[in-house]
């Protein structure tokens, strides 16, 4: 087998449709789905004939790209003196709230009002108002928002509004022309021209472990461009402005934006649930280089991903997969990094198959998995508190007695409908007086109705009262 091209290796897998990201049932009445413009043709046929202006092409945009003002209210926790609390012992932190307002743009995307924008811009924002090209005004809600891939969609109530056509993001090539519009700094709408410096940019650390696939450009892109366009040389929304690396926080030529087929994946379910639901495999992988190919019994110089793990009771190991199996393909596609087969995974439907082209023991299989849906919270014991098992480093460094057992609580949201009672860095020791050992077991007691929680913190052991509402 090692004499196989790679090209003969992915003719011997059988290869179906990419399956796109499905829908999330919601109960309710359903909102009324967007008309969206499409054009998936490429911007040139090989030929770039001179071109003086693109003022025709800009123009039209600019109607449809908008300012998006938020505001909202900053609550801080702001330790007490400890000379106070030598004179009147355990004092509790002291809470203040300020205002804060931001800048950003957005793209609509529909006559009725729905503008593409990103999650950052409208995250924890207590109003958003939306300012057009025109100079008019309107409050906007938001309809969904993913922080995964910082994408977010909010409304508008107004009709007949201009759109920008969708262009498909996978036949751009590095060296197309492109425009950023947006109002950087809030100095008012402003057009910058570049070129796609590069496709496909992950692991940038831009998104927190979120799904990173960034166009990159040199089209100047500064604060407050977040959510703008980013289109094509004939006018088309290529992806969304969504951040800068800089020295300066300022443009120095590396912007990035989210294609719009990615943006694509996540849209519907946005609007039609709020959220996104993602396949899960349940595998742990490493991308092995190009020089390990021969030692992976692969045709020299080719890039695959291993299976270093596969978790207990996921659809990867119900499926047969095996720890060393090696990733060359799904659905019929190459995959070569580690990367784009979580991305793939992540954009298919939970519920359902996809084919999995691997190689075992010097030979290609074709394995077919049934995906369920990924757990986006795994450590989330009850909404908005996040918990983490207690370790030796944690014990000695918050001095828990060696009596003590539990889950330490490591954020909380301030969102969280126990935001009130749960603070960061409280051991749950107890549940309804049940020792609390793991998360599954304590997620398991924490059910509809009132509990009585026994938790440890600074240096005393200590009860509290929550209760958790049907959802």
């Amino acid at each position: 087998m090692k004499s196989k091209s790679f090209s003969s290796l992915l003719a011997m897998i059988a290869a179906v449709p990419v399956l796109g990201l499905g829908l999330m049932a919601k109960e309710g009445p359903a909102l009324k789905k967007p008309t969206l413009l499409y054009d998936p043709s490429p911007v040139s046929e090989g030929k770039s004939p001179v071109v003086a202006s693109y003022a025709d092409v800009v123009e039209p945009v600019q109607k449809a790209v908008v300012s998006i003002y938020s505001k909202k209210t900053v609550r801080e926790r702001v330790a007490v003196n400890p000379l106070m609390r030598q004179f009147f012992g355990d004092l509790p932190d002291q809470e203040r709230e300020h205002k804060e307002e931001g800048l950003g743009s957005g793209v609509i995307i529909s006559p009725d009002g729905y503008i593409l924008t990103n999650n950052h811009v409208v995250e924890g924002a207590d109003e958003l108002k939306v300012g057009l090209s025109d100079d008019r005004e309107y409050l906007a809600k938001v309809i969904g928002a993913d922080p995964k891939t910082d994408v977010a969609v909010i409304k508008i109530e107004a009709e007949n509004l201009p759109v920008v056509t969708l262009a498909d993001s996978d036949k751009l090539r590095v060296g197309d022309v492109v425009f950023a519009v947006g109002n950087p700094l809030g100095v008012g709408q402003t057009v910058t021209m570049g070129i796609v410096s590069a496709k496909g940019r992950n692991q940038l650390g831009l998104l927190d472990g979120g799904y990173e696939s960034f166009i990159q450009t040199d089209a100047a892109i500064n604060l407050g461009n977040s959510g703008g366009a980013l289109v094509d040389a004939r006018g088309r929304l290529v992806g969304i402005n969504s951040a800068i690396i800089s020295t300066s926080r300022g443009s120095i030529g590396l912007g990035f934006a989210i294609p719009i087929n990615l943006i694509s994946s996540v849209l519907q379910s946005l609007i039609e649930t709020g959220t996104v639901a993602r396949g899960y495999l349940g595998v742990v992988t490493q991308t092995s280089p190009a020089e390990d190919a021969e030692t992976l019994g692969l045709p020299k110089g080719v890039r695959a991903v291993v299976v270093t793990d596969v978790t207990p009771d996921s659809p990867a190991e119900k499926a047969g997969l095996k720890r060393g199996d090696v990733f060359l393909a799904i659905n019929g596609q190459a995959v070569t990094t580690g990367e784009e087969l979580r991305l793939v995974i992540a954009e298919t439907m939970p519920g359902k198959k996809v084919k999995l082209g691997i190689f075992r023991d010097g030979k290609p299989l074709t394995v077919e998995v049934l995906l369920t849906k990924l757990d986006e919270k795994p450590d989330e014991l009850i909404a908005g508190v996040d918990v983490t098992p207690l370790t030796e480093e944690i014990r000695l460094r918050f001095r828990i007695p060696a009596r003590f057992d539990g889950l330490m609580i490591r954020a909380v949201d301030k969102e969280s409908p126990y935001a009130e009672v749960l603070v960061r860095d409280v051991l749950i020791v107890q549940i309804d007086r049940d020792d609390v050992t793991d998360l599954a077991s304590a997620k398991a007691k924490l059910t509809p109705g009132r509990h009585m929680l026994y938790v440890y913190y600074r240096g005393a052991l200590r009860v509290v009262r929550i209760e958790i509402k049907a959802d």
